[in-house]
């Protein structure tokens, strides 16, 4: 399985070699992030789990953050297999996002615009709970091109089997997705927070 060479202009691409070497990754693999948020999510670990031996022997490596309240999984690493490197916790998500070529995760606010501002396409698995918002964060990127979307009681292993390794094996769509998010997010974020706090300033003075 070829790798995805081509990768769109984003903050991911520079700091790749140094982020899979820090997780103990291959530097040419396409590489699938997974995490469920800081505490992770019981779900997509149950899946991602079940469906790891069908995307290693696709090809795809892995690297699966459990949460710290969750049980890493035993994994016997077998030679000639691409890695599936499950970790507890990551304090350095900006080395895990340069890591990574896709992700599979939740929907939540912060995480749909780290990933957009980056660049890395994702499957998105809004928590079904609530009044929806996390599904509402996930749909502009998604209906953009950056992102997959699939409801929590609709994620299997089949499922990952039929919509992310798809994108995962085909380099092209990899950089189309990912040029979409990129398109998508926003980088100046913390220029116009501070704007709008000079702007809120100024017009209690007026």
């Amino acid at each position: 399985l070829a790798p995805a060479r081509r990768v769109p202009p984003c903050l991911r691409a520079p700091g790749r070699p140094e982020a899979r070497a820090a997780f103990g990754l291959d530097p040419n693999l396409p590489t699938l992030l997974v995490s469920g948020g800081s505490q992770g999510a019981r779900r997509l670990n149950e899946v991602v789990q079940r469906v790891a031996p069908w995307l290693q022997q696709a090809g795809i490596q892995i690297l699966h953050v459990v949460g710290p309240k969750n049980e890493l999984p035993q994994v016997q690493q077998m030679p000639g297999m691409p890695p599936y490197i499950p970790v507890g916790y990551v304090d350095r998500m900006d080395l895990a996002y340069a890591a990574a070529d896709m992700m599979l995760c939740r929907a939540g606010a912060m995480t749909v615009a780290e990933l957009s501002a980056v660049g890395l396409p994702a499957a998105y698995v809004p928590l079904p709970i609530g009044n929806g918002e996390q599904r509402l964060n996930a749909q502009p990127v998604v209906k953009a091109g950056g992102g997959l979307l699939v409801d929590d009681a609709e994620l299997t292993p089949e499922w990952v089997q039929q919509n992310v390794l798809p994108v995962l094996a085909d380099p092209h769509r990899l950089y189309e997705m990912s040029r979409a998010a990129t398109e998508f997010g926003r980088r100046d974020a913390d220029d116009l927070l501070v704007g709008m706090v000079y702007e809120a300033i100024a017009s209690r003075h007026r």
